[in-house]
C-alpha cells in the first residue's frame, strides 16, 4: 500500500515510521511524517508520542526540530579535524556521535569554502554526503575555533627568519617564524611554537617559546612523545615533599617475612621491583603448591587525597621509554621505599594463594608484612638457572627457590591451557644503545618461560584480589576485557577463509576459536600477520567498577593489583583491601566507590595515552636507525591497506612505513575494503594484506618519526587481469572522492 492512499483510521506503527527515516538519505521534520502518512488533526499528537519513544530508545536523534537515526549524522554539523594524511586528504570526525561503535569518518573538501590550512584539532561546520561505505564526504562551510595555539617542532633557518616544521606527523604545514620571534633557538633545535596568525598563503606565523633540545640527541626522541602527548612529568613541591619526608615502615602491624627467601624477577634495565615471588610444595594437598605473592605497599606510603596521591591520580600510570621512565610516583618511592630491592627491610602486601594439582587456587588470603627480598634476579637468569647453567646469582637459589617456581608455574600453564586463555603472540621491539648512548640496534625482546611464570603467578594473585573483595562486598576497580564485536569478528573470519584458516564462530565467542587458528600458523610465514588481525578484531582492556569479564584471559573476576608503583589501578585495590581485611591506616575511604565509574574511564584514558606516547617514541628511534640506510631495499609484509596507499613492516627491523598511493604509477588502483587489498583497473595487479614486497627506503623523516618506501617488487595478478602490455593504465582519478572505498 503507497504511503499516500491510506485507509481511515490507519496509523503507521512505530517500525513503519523508523523505516520511513531511515530511508531518507537527509533528516526529516514530523510535518513532512505526517504528510507521508496523511496523519491529521488528533494523530499528530500520537506521531509526537511515537517519535519521542523512538527518541528514549534510542533509535533516533533530533537536531534543529528535524530527526534522523542514531547512526547517520546531520547534513550540517559541527566536525574535528583529526588527521591530514600523507596524500593531503583532510579527515574529520563529529564532535558529537550517537551511534553505537565508532565515529564515521569525514572526508572534507578544502575548496569552497575560503579556509586556508585546516590543521589537525580545527572544529569547522560542515555539510554533509553520506557515502556508500558507510563514510561521509563533507565541505567545510567556516571555521568555529582553530587548532591549539602551542606546537613542537624543529627549528631551521631561512633567508628572512626561519620556519619550523611540527613533529606531529599529522600537521603538514609549516610556521613562518619572523626575524627576532626565533628566540635562543638554532638550526636543528627542538622548540616550542605559539601561533601568532594564519596567513592566506597558507603559512601560519608564529613565535619560538621555548628551545627543549637538539633533534640529533637521541634522547629528544622521548621527549617528543612526552610533549605530544601532553604526559606531565613534573611533581609539585608538596609531592616531592612529601616523598622526601617518607620513613621505612617497621615490623607494627605486620607479619614478618623477613626469613623468607622471596626474590624478584624482572628485565635487565628495570629499576622499579615492584612485585616478590616464592612458592612451595603443598604438605596437605598432593600434587598442589603455597604461592606468595609480595607487592610494594605503596598504599602505606600515599594516602587518599594527598599530594602524593593527587600526582599519581593525574598520571594514571608510569610511561616506559627505550632511555627512561616517568613515573607515577617521585623516585624517593618508586626506586627506594616502595622498590623491594634485595637485602633491604621492605613493606608489602602478600597474597598468600593454595593452588591444586589442576593448577585452580583453592583459598587465598591477604595482609600486610615486612619482607627482605633474597635476590634480584632478571629474567635471563632464572631462565638459565632452570636450564642448569645457573650464574653466580641464581646458582645458590636454583633448587631452593627456582626449581618450585618452575614446579608451581607448570600447573598454573597448563590451567590457562585448559580454559583456553587467548595465546596472540607478537614479538616486541627493543633499543640496544651503546656506551655512548647512541642507538645500536633495533632487535626483537625475547619471550622467555621466565616471563610466562611470572605473568601466571601475577594473574592468580589479580583473580584472588578481586574474589576476596567480592566476597566481603567491596568495590573493586575491575579489569574488564569485553567480547569481541562480532560483526568484527566475521569480517575478520571471511579473511583468515581467503588464507585457508577456517575460524569456526560458535553461538558464544570464546578465546579458543582464536587459539586454533594461531596453532594452526605457527611456524608459518603468515603467523605474524594472523595474530595482528586476530588481535585488531579484539576489543580493547579497560578498567571498571562493573565485572564484565576478561575474555582474553578466559576468566570471570579479575582486577590489576600486583603494581602499584607504576599503576594506579592497583592502588585502588590494596586500598580497597586495606579497609574490607582492616589492615591499618591508608584504607579506601568511604564514598570513594561512588566515583569508580569517571575514575576507571579517566585512567583508562591516561594508559592508552602512555601507549601511544611510547609507540611514538619507538617509531622515532626505529626511524632515526634507519635514516643512514635510505635508498636500500628491504623485504617487507604488509600489514594495512587502505584507501592512500600500503603499510609495509619490514622484516629485519620490525619497522613501520608507508607505500603512498601515489608511488603505485604503473595503474590506477582501487581499494578493495571486503578482501584487504588495492586492484589495477588496468592490469588486474594485486596488493593483499599480508603479502609479501620488496620495498625501497625513500624517506626517513626523523622530525615526524616517519619512514615512506616506494614498491620494487610483489603483488599478484588476479584471475581476470590483463597482461600491462595489452592494456594502458589508467592514471586519471575520478572527479568525486566518494567513488572510492573509505578507510578501515
Amino acid at each position: 500500500m503507497a504511503k499516500g492512499d491510506r485507509k481511515p483510521g490507519y496509523f503507521p506503527t512505530k517500525e513503519t515510521v523508523l523505516d520511513f527515516i531511515r530511508q531518507n538519505p537527509v533528516e526529516v521534520g514530523k510535518r513532512e511524517i505526517a504528510r507521508a502518512f496523511r496523519i491529521t488533526g488528533p494523530d499528530r499528537r500520537r506521531l509526537r508520542e511515537l517519535l519521542s519513544e523512538l527518541e528514549k530508545e534510542g533509535e533516533i536523534a533530533k537536531e534543529r526540530r528535524r530527526v534522523m537515526p542514531t547512526d547517520r549524522l546531520p547534513s550540517v554539523t559541527v566536525v574535528r579535524i583529526d588527521e591530514v594524511d600523507i596524500d593531503g586528504e583532510v579527515i574529520a570526525v563529529p564532535t558529537r556521535w550517537q551511534g553505537d561503535g565508532p565515529a564515521p569518518r569525514i572526508y572534507l573538501s578544502r575548496t569552497g569554502a575560503g579556509i586556508s590550512a585546516p590543521a589537525v584539532g580545527d572544529r569547522l561546520l560542515a555539510r554533509l554526503k553520506p557515502l556508500p561505505d558507510g563514510g561521509y564526504e563533507g565541505e567545510a562551510m567556516r571555521r568555529i575555533t582553530a587548532a591549539p595555539t602551542v606546537v613542537l617542532g624543529v627549528y631551521r633557518k631561512g633567508t628572512r627568519g626561519g620556519r619550523v616544521q611540527a613533529t606531529d606527523r599529522r600537521l603538514r604545514d609549516e610556521f613562518e617564524i619572523g626575524a627576532g620571534d626565533e628566540g635562543a633557538a638554532g638550526p636543528g633545535d627542538l622548540v616550542l611554537v605559539e601561533t601568532l596568525a594564519r596567513e592566506r598563503a597558507g603559512l601560519v606565523r608564529g613565535r619560538v617559546t621555548e628551545v627543549i633540545g637538539r633533534l640529533d640527541d637521541p634522547g629528544s626522541f622521548s621527549l617528543v612523545s612526552i610533549h605530544t602527548h601532553n604526559i606531565p612529568t613534573e611533581f609539585s613541591a608538596a609531592a616531592l615533599a612529601q616523598a622526601k619526608a617518607a620513613k621505612p615502615a617497621d615490623l607494627d602491624g605486620r607479619t614478618d617475612l623477613r626469613d623468607l627467601p622471596l626474590v624478584t624477577i624482572d628485565g635487565a634495565d628495570a629499576r622499579d621491583f615492584d612485585d616478590a615471588v616464592w612458592a612451595a610444595p603443598d604438605p596437605d594437598a598432593e600434587g598442589g603448591w603455597q604461592i606468595k605473592v609480595a607487592i610494594a605497599d605503596v598504599s602505606w606510603y600515599v594516602r587518599p587525597d594527598d599530594a602524593l596521591d593527587r600526582a599519581a591520580a593525574l598520571r594514571g600510570n608510569s610511561v616506559y621509554f627505550p632511555d627512561r621512565v616517568v613515573p607515577m610516583l617521585p623516585e624517593a618511592l618508586s626506586n627506594d621505599l616502595c622498590s623491594l630491592r634485595p637485602n633491604e627491610d621492605r613493606a608489602c602486601l602478600v597474597a598468600h594463594l593454595r593452588i591444586d594439582r589442576n593448577g585452580q587456587v583453592t583459598s587465598h588470603r591477604f595482609e600486610r608484612a615486612l619482607m627482605r627480598s633474597a635476590a634480584r634476579l632478571t629474567y635471563e637468569q632464572v631462565q638459565a638457572a632452570h636450564g642448569g647453567t645457573p650464574d653466580e646469582n641464581a646458582g645458590p637459589l636454583a633448587e631452593s627457590v627456582i626449581a618450585p617456581l618452575y614446579g608451581a608455574y607448570s600447573v598454573l600453564a597448563e590451567a590457562r591451557r585448559k580454559r583456553g586463555a587467548l595465546e596472540i603472540d607478537l614479538p616486541e621491539r627493543q633499543v640496544r644503545f651503546d656506551d655512548q648512548g647512541r642507538i645500536a640496534g633495533i632487535e626483537p625482546r625475547h619471550r622467555l618461560d621466565s616471563h610466562r611464570l611470572i605473568e601466571e603467578f601475577m594473574i592468580a594473585a589479580n583473580v584472588a584480589a578481586a574474589e576476596a573483595l567480592e566476597a566481603r562486598r567491596a568495590p573493586v576497580m575491575y579489569r574488564v576485557h569485553e567480547s569481541p564485536d562480532r560483526a568484527k569478528v566475521s569480517a575478520i573470519a571471511e579473511f583468515l577463509n581467503d588464507l585457508g584458516y577456517r575460524l569456526a564462530l560458535g553461538q558464544v565467542l570464546r578465546p579458543a576459536m582464536f587459539n586454533r587458528v594461531l596453532l594452526q600458523a605457527q611456524g608459518k610465514p603468515e603467523q605474524a600477520l594472523i595474530n595482528e588481525v586476530i588481535l585488531r578484531s579484539q576489543s580493547q582492556a579497560v578498567y571498571s567498577p562493573r565485572n564484565l569479564g576478561h575474555f582474553g584471559l578466559g576468566l570471570r573476576h579479575y582486577c590489576h593489583f600486583t603494581s602499584p608503583i607504576r599503576r594506579y589501578s592497583d592502588l585502588l585495590v590494596h586500598r580497597a583491601l586495606v579497609r574490607a581485611f582492616h589492615l591499618g591506616p591508608g584504607g579506601l575511604p568511604a564514598g570513594t566507590e561512588d566515583g569508580f565509574e569517571a575514575l576507571g574511564e579517566r585512567i583508562s584514558n591516561c594508559e592508552r595515552r602512555a601507549v601511544s606516547a611510547e609507540r611514538d617514541a619507538m617509531d622515532r628511534y626505529v626511524t632515526a636507525f634507519m635514516a643512514d640506510r635510505v635508498g636500500a631495499n628491504f623485504e617487507a609484509r604488509i600489514n594495512g591497506v587502505t584507501r592512500f596507499g600500503l603499510f609495509v613492516t619490514l622484516e629485519e627491523t620490525g619497522a613501520d612505513g608507508i607505500v603512498p598511493m601515489r608511488s603505485l604509477s604503473d595503474d590506477y588502483y582501487d581499494h578493495d575494503e571486503d578482501k584487504h587489498c588495492l586492484v589495477g583497473r588496468a592490469t588486474g595487479r594485486r596488493f593483499r594484506l599480508g603479502d609479501t614486497v620488496e620495498v625501497r627506503l625513500r624517506e626517513a623523516s626523523e622530525v615526524t618519526g616517519s619512514l615512506g618506501f616506494e614498491l620494487i617488487a610483489g603483488g599478484s595478478e588476479s584471475e581476470g587481469g590483463m597482461p600491462r602490455a595489452r592494456r594502458k593504465p589508467t592514471r586519471k582519478k575520478p572527479a568525486a572522492r566518494g567513488r572510492k572505498k573509505g578507510r578501515r
